[in-house]
């Protein structure tokens, strides 16, 4: 709901007294003279200088929290003992020499148009997820987030969005430039996870983060830690629907109230309470005002035959919703595979397979996610924004070579793989090659930080871009990442 609090008396200039005093505090609060505003406008010319032209207009990430066993899905260890080999066995893809699990099959199809890293690492601890949002490697506690950690590759693409300059051609300025779905990072367990935020930059430029009421089939078995079962739901707007009383007559009367504040507040360096409030508000009144963002996320205007590909799943609805974002204009989604137990008791183990690891995989999550993903790349590949989109799989770690005692693998974060599709990317490619255990990077290791330069690289962002902390300080968005040139095509 928007609200302006405030007397109604209004000055000669169309603003409220009170409106007025706080518009007047805010240079006394900023300290915002000459040198500050010089910095402000050098920034905004290095930023557009750092532009450049990149294969990809959009970015679809495939989150996996919990850290996906990808030795059992792209890194199969086929002559190691059968303590480290696990129970897959490997399959022929349309590449020749390049093989993949037996749980995914669709997945092979496609491996023309994949690229898969097998040596990816880092040293920043279990199931923190900061590594692969923002590329800095920082041991924290991964149960909470901070406005000092750096923002994350979707909120440096909204940050850029509205930095003078630095628009790109053809995308729609009333969407935000980062949706995320289908809730935020750890709503399943009642703790928020670090990673996806905006930072030091400011909560303006963070996600839209949809809401969700997910649920189970009410016939199926019913789910225990160690036994997850399918998520179903759909993800939602936030304040999607007019509060009792407010017409759109009123809130474009309220939208012009708005612009005349912004006018006064435009040379002002605005606290950051100030510029979250102001976020907020603009962000209700498009997301309450457009009809494209509203059709976006209406799946009922979707074939029939399409939705069915993707599987009426929790994750198939966000995939095909992040499509159809892309294909209106959002630069960033993310879609995760999240965890919900705490507040809703579906699924305990997400990718995190402590214990029956194969039997996990084997019926419930890769038969869902070879699905989802098979049909976003060919939904995308018959629209022609594959070309024009890149899609990221990973997660924040892998799991251990040794199957423990409950027939699961534990956690590993000094060798797992990812793998990218689509735009910028030279398909049926292999980076890096772990040990013959994959336990270890043996060749060309990769760090999350080279993972979001490559992202960045193929945005036609400079990994190197510097984005200003909270005490005006240029920090590369990357984190020292350089691109990995032998998958860009």
């Amino acid at each position: 709901m928007l609200t302006m609090l405030g007397s109604p008396r209004r000055a000669c200039d169309g603003l409220t007294r009170r409106e007025t005093l706080k518009a007047g505090a805010l240079g006394l609060l900023g300290g915002f003279g000459l040198p500050q505003l010089l910095q402000a406008q050098e920034r905004a010319a290095t930023v557009r200088e750092r532009r450049r032209p990149g294969r990809a207009k959009s970015v679809i990430l495939l989150y996996l929290l919990g850290g996906a066993a990808t030795q059992d899905m792209i890194d199969l260890k086929p002559n190691a003992s059968v303590e480290v080999r696990g129970e897959f066995n490997p399959i022929a893809t349309n590449v020749p020499g390049i093989r993949l699990g037996e749980g995914l099959p669709r997945m092979s199809q496609w491996m023309n148009k994949i690229a898969l890293v097998r040596s990816l690492n880092h040293r920043a601890g279990c199931h923190n997820t900061l590594p692969s949002y923002t590329g800095l490697e920082q041991l924290l506690d991964n149960t909470s987030t901070r406005d000092t950690y750096p923002p994350s590759m979707g909120a440096v693409c909204e940050w850029l969005r509205q930095s003078p300059g630095t628009a790109v051609p053809g995308l729609s300025s009333e969407l935000p430039d980062y949706i995320y779905m289908p809730c935020y990072l750890g709503w399943g367990q009642a703790i928020r996870r670090p990673g996806p935020y905006a930072g030091f930059l400011g909560q303006r430029y963070d996600a839209l983060y949809t809401e969700v009421m997910p649920h189970r089939d009410p016939t199926g078995p019913t789910p225990a830690p160690g036994r997850p079962v399918t998520v179903l739901g759909e993800p939602r707007m936030p304040e999607s629907t007019l509060a009792q009383g407010l017409t759109i007559d009123r809130l474009n009367e309220r939208r012009s109230l708005m612009g005349q504040i912004e006018d006064q507040l435009r040379n002002e360096q605005v606290q950051r309470n100030v510029d979250q409030f102001d976020r907020t508000q603009r962000r209700a009144f498009n997301l309450l005002t457009s009809s494209e963002v509203r059709s976006a996320f209406d799946l009922n205007r979707e074939d029939p035959r399409v939705r069915e590909r993707y599987g009426k799943t929790l994750f198939g609805n966000c995939s095909l919703i992040a499509r159809r974002l892309v294909e209106s204009g959002v630069r960033f989604v993310n879609v995760t595979w999240d965890l919900f137990w705490d507040r809703v008791p579906i699924n305990y183990d997400a990718w995190d397979t402590h214990t029956r690891n194969f039997e996990i995989l084997r019926n419930v999550n890769l038969p869902e996610f070879d699905r989802v993903q098979a049909a976003l790349l060919e939904d995308l590949e018959m629209r022609g924004l594959l070309d024009e989109t890149l899609v990221v799989v990973m997660s924040e770690m892998g799991r251990t070579p040794r199957i423990n005692g409950n027939a699961g693998r534990d956690h590993w974060t000094y060798c797992y793989g990812m793998w990218f599709a689509g735009a910028g990317i030279r398909g049926g490619t292999v980076v890096g090659e772990s040990d013959s255990q994959a336990a270890y990077v043996k060749d060309r290791p990769v760090s999350p930080a080279d993972i979001c330069a490559t992202i960045y690289e193929c945005l036609g962002i400079d990994p190197d871009l510097p984005v200003p902390n909270r005490s005006g300080q240029p920090i590369g968005a990357s984190h020292g990442g350089r691109p990995i040139r032998e998958l860009l095509a």
